[in-house]
């Protein structure tokens, strides 16, 4: 072969190369703005593309009376190219939904809109109507929106949600305005524009607040006295989360520890309370309430009194002739010398383990040494679930093995981190760890 012809094929070699691995234009935006703010321009950054990907641009506006959304999401997309498109899929009088897509692979940097203009149309010179809505866009809550005269030919109020999901975009609109039709059905029919795709929900959990928070107790007899369990705190949940609260004592006699979660929560919904007595008296105490709903703020139980009062009532049962190492711990494993108690009547064994607790804000291991009735007992009763709560009781995992080891176990807490919680413990005193977010 000549060195010409090596050379020729050479650069149609690189020049496929190039052709297969293009630079597009990227970034993501969504934000609430002032229509007047109207149009807007944008500059991006740059990424390289996988080969045989193409540049993709993308560009949402939802305008609702004074206000309007803007999403803008633009990168490498595996999608095939498509022609600049725009789209109207609401048209007013009320809320107007209008979309910019292009999928290219020309050249380089081919998705170089940088400016809403292309989607830029004037104010509506509609009059003004008899209907009166609240109108609102927010990815937060809804609560103080104002009612606004309509422009003439809306016809009902709409109250809704769109969930935007794609590449880095992850975020929930809630709407509220004028509209020319009735049902939840803003995006008519629509569930995807260009990067983007979306899920509309007009039920009312999808302006859902919750209660948040996450309390540990650690003081003696908390399965007779109750203790407060509550939060000035609240978060707005996600499209199909409901509100949860999660309840867990573990009594061993000597000390006694109380572990609450309260939040948003994915899944299932149920009309009451659930109370379960893992494992009971004589000996370890095990026992939660959990209550998922999907009204406002339902997850408002103020003190622990909602688990206590379906406990079996206190007794005092006569002792036995078993002693047993008592404690209760979610700071690090039992001591290698603990207290000792004498066990009840009843109970024939000593209970030593942990229950690991993953979800709503707990990531620990609560270690546990008590009397039980029954030699290598469960006291979750093989339970893997408690409300929220994911629980494991000693498995041997890993990273198990590794904290056996000796390194020492801490509890991981990614509610409270950074927020300058005071931890304080004085001896005879009750250890208190309640933390709570700000929305």
């Amino acid at each position: 072969m000549s060195p010409a012809l090596q050379l020729a094929l050479l650069g149609t070699t690189l020049m496929l190369s190039r052709v297969q691995a293009l630079i597009c234009q990227w970034g993501t935006h969504i934000s609430v703005r002032n229509v007047s703010e109207l149009p807007l321009e944008w500059s991006s950054g740059q990424q390289t593309c996988e080969d045989g990907w193409g540049c993709q641009d993308t560009l949402i506006l939802i305008e609702n009376g004074p206000q309007v959304n803007v999403l803008i999401s633009k990168g490498c997309t595996p999608m095939a190219d498509q022609d600049v498109l725009i789209r109207e899929h609401r048209a007013g009088p009320g809320i107007a939904i209008l979309s910019y897509t292009h999928v290219c692979r020309e050249k380089d940097n081919c998705n170089s809109m940088s400016t809403s203009l292309p989607l830029w149309t004037l104010p509506s010179t509609t009059g003004p109507g008899s209907l009166r809505c609240p109108v609102c866009l927010s990815t937060g809550d809804c609560d103080s929106a104002a009612e606004l005269t309509c422009p003439a030919g809306s016809t009902h109020c709409y109250r809704g949600a769109i969930q935007f999901t794609g590449g880095v975009i992850f975020s929930t609109l809630r709407v509220q305005g004028c509209a020319s039709e009735a049902g939840c059905n803003l995006l008519n029919g629509t569930r995807k524009i260009g990067a983007i795709e979306m899920n509309e929900d007009c039920s009312p959990s999808a302006f859902l607040t919750c209660q948040r928070g996450v309390t540990i107790y650690s003081n003696q007899d908390l399965s007779q006295k109750p203790i407060e369990w509550t939060t000035g705190h609240y978060e707005l949940c996600n499209i199909g989360e409901v509100c949860q609260e999660t309840l867990l004592l573990v009594d061993v006699g000597l000390k006694s520890m109380v572990v609450g979660s309260k939040g948003c929560s994915e899944g299932r919904t149920q009309d009451a309370p659930t109370i379960t007595i893992h494992s009971g008296p004589p000996g370890v105490l095990v026992a939660s309430y959990a209550h998922f709903c999907s009204s406002n703020r339902c997850n408002r139980a103020s003190n622990t009194s909602v688990l206590l009062t379906s406990l079996p009532p206190p007794a005092a049962p006569a002792p036995g002739n078993l002693q047993c190492p008592a404690c209760v711990n979610i700071f690090g494993s039992c001591p290698e010398n603990p207290e000792n108690v004498m066990c009840p009547s009843g109970t024939t064994h000593c209970y030593s383990g942990y229950f690991k607790i993953q979800k709503g804000g707990i990531y620990s291991k609560l270690y546990i040494q008590g009397c039980v009735t029954q030699a290598s007992s469960s006291l979750l009763n093989h339970a893997r679930k408690i409300g929220v709560f994911s629980v494991t009781e000693n498995s041997k995992d890993e990273t198990d093995l590794i904290l056996q080891a000796g390194a020492a176990p801490m509890p991981l807490l990614p509610w409270v981190v950074g927020l300058g919680l005071s931890l304080a413990l004085w001896c005879g005193m009750p250890m208190i760890l309640s933390s709570l977010l700000t929305p």
